[in-house]
């Protein structure tokens, strides 16, 4: 079975590029902006497609960032990964109609003001303003999905992602997740002597976070589920940390001996997003994750070596 990754390069797609080597699953074809191909052309899409004939494709590819840059790009950001989504589907019907579409969803698709993210409320309001472009990009994802399910028959599975950390993102803040962006501020400030380290908010808000080698195995993992899944299920630990927790668990990995200082002139935003577990132990009721505290070391000892 042949095995295309959309974005393969990206920090999603490297380590699913990993997992899948490890486990001998071959052949993997590879293709991004890297390679020269712009997946926003349909004629370059049409002929990767039809030439490859791949029996799934991993929906990696996406036109993203920090939550500044998806608010200033917001309509390049939109219409970019629409037009791919668009491009992905229509060459999946025209040269290789039995293929799997695999597509991780963030959980910022869900409403902005969600607490404990429930799939039944998943499209019960507006997403935040903050990511209006990319979450609202999502959700189309879902529906473009389940058009072509009920015309064409086209098999995909939707699953909803918490915010993603780990080795081998970017060293660039402003594409980089959100907790590796604090890691890799902290150790600045750490070589820049700093007293202090400055967290905008009290730190009290709880944040479900999901390592990436997890993001990875998941993705694997439903490759060969035996059905499709058109409306998206969690990969739910139903479980999440402050962001002093994490904060504290990240200078005790670095080693940083200034204070920790939580600014409170910001506001916090919601003071709990995690993830309803219940369908996903259901439907994958073997799934591990990795340890919280665990993945904040091996993250640190990432951005050490990068950053060095």
């Amino acid at each position: 079975m042949k095995i295309l990754i959309l974005g393969g390069h990206g920090f999603v797609g490297r380590s699913v590029n990993k997992l899948l080597q490890e486990k001998n699953i071959e052949p993997i074809y590879i293709i991004s902006r890297r390679d020269g191909v712009d997946l926003t052309n349909y004629k370059q899409m049409y002929e990767i497609f039809k030439k490859v004939s791949p029996g799934v494709i991993l929906n990696l590819a996406a036109h993203g960032g920090s939550l500044h840059y998806v608010t200033e790009y917001a309509a390049d950001v939109i219409h970019d990964n629409i037009q791919m989504s668009l491009n992905i589907y229509k060459a999946v019907k025209e040269c290789c109609p039995n293929a799997r579409i695999i597509n991780p969803i963030s959980n910022c698709s869900y409403p902005g003001d969600s607490s404990i993210q429930k799939e039944e409320e998943w499209l019960n309001g507006p997403v935040h303003d903050s990511v209006l472009s990319y979450g609202n990009y999502k959700r189309f994802l879902y529906v473009i999905s389940k058009c072509y399910h009920m015309q064409y028959k086209i098999d995909t599975v939707n699953i909803l992602i918490p915010n993603t950390y780990g080795p081998g993102d970017s060293t660039d803040p402003n594409k980089t997740h959100a907790l590796n962006g604090m890691i890799i501020r902290m150790i600045k400030a750490k070589r820049n002597r700093d007293r202090e380290f400055e967290i905008w908010g009290t730190g009290k808000p709880v944040r479900e976070w999901a390592y990436i080698t997890d993001v990875a195995k998941m993705i694997t993992t439903v490759i060969d589920y035996p059905e499709p899944i058109i409306y998206p299920v969690n990969c739910a630990q139903n479980k999440g940390y402050s962001i002093r927790e994490s904060a504290e668990m990240i200078k005790e990995a670095i080693q940083f001996t200034g204070s920790l200082r939580f600014n409170t002139n910001y506001q916090d935003g919601a003071p709990i997003k995690i993830l309803d577990d219940h369908r996903f132990r259901k439907l994958f009721p073997d799934f591990k994750f990795y340890d919280h505290k665990k993945g904040i070391n091996e993250t640190v000892k990432y951005y050490e070596k990068e950053l060095s």
